[in-house]
């Protein structure tokens, strides 16, 4: 579905993606995990074209997309929620979700994974908790009917009541057929619902393994998490 091959990205002078190499398989949840500033926003604007690499192949579905305009990437198939959320405050909920659409789409459609969004309709995006924001923001991108959806940091600054719907919904669009690619620094998360897991440190991925692996694996979380053990969500 997604292919990284030797991907480095710059920031000006600055060498922010340094040779990474990554796979998300149709169907399936990937994790990019690592700390703050090692690169995994980067990584996302990497795919989707806000910022190109320099050296490195992109490929979704088989074909080189490296370098192509991000609306011509998102309309291959290809959806993105915002690290921030990015929700359109002056916007009622409708017509930011009505700003997603594409295809054979409905506003009705994602009212059913997210129904407390159906009772807020007509409220701004700017009066909406940081939870309702985070489900807005993944709703309007299902409703670009993708194949693929970029993740980048869901659960950031959300209650842990909040992280578990969120899960919740990833588990399900992942029932549906959607592959994804979850960006974040939760591992709680990350290990609920992934089939795989990348860890990101200074640029480069340093580790990579099936989710129940680290799951088991007391050493690698305490070297790249500092945890002695996972909690369940």
């Amino acid at each position: 579905m997604l292919e990284l091959i030797d991907i480095h990205t710059y920031y000006g002078r600055s060498y922010i993606l340094q040779g990474i190499s990554l796979k998300v398989l149709d169907g399936a949840v990937v994790a990019l995990l690592g700390r703050n500033g090692m690169g995994k926003t980067t990584t996302v604007r990497t795919i989707i074209g806000f910022t190109p690499p320099r050296r490195g192949v992109v490929r979704f579905e088989g074909r080189d997309i490296t370098g192509l305009p991000t609306h011509a990437i998102a309309r291959m198939g290809m959806a993105l929620v915002p690290q921030g959320r990015r929700v359109f405050g002056a916007l009622s909920v409708e017509e930011n979700l009505k700003l997603g659409l594409r295809n054979k789409g409905s506003v009705e459609m994602v009212y059913d994974y997210f129904p407390q969004l159906k009772g807020r309709a007509r409220h701004g995006g700017k009066q909406l908790s940081g939870g309702e924001q985070q489900m807005l923001a993944i709703a309007r991108a299902m409703l670009s009917n993708p194949k693929i959806v970029l993740m980048d940091e869901p659960s950031e600054g959300l209650a842990p009541i909040i992280v578990h719907a969120i899960g919740d919904i990833v588990l399900r669009l992942k029932g549906s057929g959607v592959s994804i690619l979850l960006v974040e620094q939760n591992i709680n998360l990350a290990l609920k619902v992934s089939d795989y897991i990348y860890i990101l440190d200074k640029g480069q991925i340093v580790y990579e393994c099936e989710s129940r692996e680290m799951a088991e694996n007391a050493e690698m979380q305490a070297q790249y998490f500092g945890l002695d053990k996972f909690t369940k969500l």
